[in-house]
């Protein structure tokens, strides 16, 4: 296996913003000629210095132009080959061109490639993160064992009958599958994973590693696909070669000094779908230099933390609206916070209800309906929680 995926990650600095400046002029005039283009800019562009003319789009602003022109928004869509939907609900294009959301990249960093089988644990059900890792397997030459989530016992039957060699999936679910089949007595050659969807703690990678799996993590949304990617060097994530990324102030789209903490905005390169300035809501800096990897693209310093209070919990966003929605659903409950902690390598979500009622199992169908998680129930008597303007905790450590 080589080094590099290609050549683009070995480019000089100057070689990738010439390349970078003539894809994203020609992304902006792409999206501004759609029929129903939603995009403005605050003067002339034309270079990559005007990027900041551009308004960055967020999720909110997406769903609102989806509602009014479905399922799009008016976006300048081609080669659509699937239809996805995540939660808001936005909905999302995806193709079947090669890579199409350029995870093929962290797959072959990982060492993933011709020979290897991949057992994929994304869903495929309505979200695209099954496919955006089967889509990267097939970059790399692998095949893939398109596994879901759940059934453990049959994961781990089927990873020992096929000889799984890789894994791809949530950061905990691979524990699970190992210790499943260590209590069936099932030997498996897994030695590699692939994991997204949430944070990979240190504690949780030195447990693969004492089992022989080389863990390491990507950064992708349903919408961007791969934005950043983890090498053999682990030192911070790597930016993926068809993405634009900036580093703002949360809520003013303006650019932070290097280093320092701020929202992460993309743009994507990707002509199919053409998303422009697109705020993820999540946190993160640039760090100094280049990886000690050879890759020569700038790096992040990984997921720090989320612009709002949306917390990935499971691999799940769990959003403020959706905690007004359960409080919404019951008369009796009158103020509820979402606490996400850790039991060993595992989330775990407690849903703290505020109310003078007594039955907790009255209320868990509403938190898997409106939640969509399963979560333990703590019921508090009227004014015990903290008045803080939180209504979600995240009590892990990312240390």
């Amino acid at each position: 296996m080589t080094t590099h995926f290609d050549d683009l990650e070995t480019r000089s600095a100057d070689e990738r913003r010439a390349a970078q400046e003539t894809a994203f002029l020609q992304q902006v005039t792409h999206a501004m000629s759609a029929e129903n283009s939603c995009l403005v800019a605050d003067g002339p562009v034309t270079s990559l210095d005007d990027i900041t003319k551009l308004p960055v789009l967020r999720k909110s602003q997406l769903v609102a132009w989806q509602k009014e022109n479905p399922p799009f928004g008016g976006m300048a869509i081609s080669n659509m080959a699937h239809v996805f939907q995540s939660p808001g609900p936005i909905y999302e294009p995806g193709g079947v061109s090669h890579d199409w959301w350029r995870m093929g990249r962290f797959l072959h960093a990982l060492g993933i490639g011709t020979g290897d089988i991949v057992q994929n644990c994304f869903g495929y059900h309505l979200t695209p993160a099954g496919m955006i890792f089967e889509s990267g397997a097939r970059a790399v030459g692998a095949a893939v064992l398109p596994a879901g989530t759940g059934q453990t016992e049959l994961q781990a039957q089927a990873a020992h009958d096929i000889g799984i060699t890789a894994y791809a999936g949530t950061p905990d679910y691979l524990k699970l599958i190992l210790e499943k089949a260590d209590e069936m007595g099932l030997p498996l050659k897994i030695t590699r994973a692939a994991v997204g969807g949430g944070a990979l703690f240190p504690s949780l990678r030195a447990w693969y590693a004492d089992r022989g799996i080389t863990c390491r993590q990507c950064y992708a949304t349903a919408d961007l696909g791969n934005i950043a990617y983890e090498s053999e060097a682990e030192e911070g994530m790597i930016l993926d070669e068809g993405v634009i990324v900036e580093i703002v102030t949360p809520g003013t789209g303006d650019p932070v000094p290097e280093g320092e903490v701020g929202e992460v905005v993309v743009t994507t390169l990707n002509p199919d779908y053409p998303l422009i300035r697109f705020a993820t809501g999540d946190l993160s800096a640039m760090m100094p230099g280049q990886s000690p990897c050879g890759r020569t693209n700038a790096r992040i310093k990984g997921w720090m933390g989320r612009a709002d209070q949306t917390t990935k919990i499971k691999g799940m966003f769990v959003r403020p609206e959706q905690v007004a929605a359960l409080v919404a659903k019951h008369a009796e409950i009158d103020r509820a916070r979402v606490v996400a902690s850790r039991d060993g390598e595992m989330d775990v979500m407690t849903v703290r209800i505020e109310t003078a009622a007594q039955d907790s199992a009255a209320f868990e169908p509403s938190i898997v309906e409106t939640l969509k998680l399963k979560g333990r129930v703590e019921l508090v008597p009227p004014g015990a929680l903290p008045r803080d303007g939180l209504v979600i905790e995240d009590a892990r450590n990312y240390d």
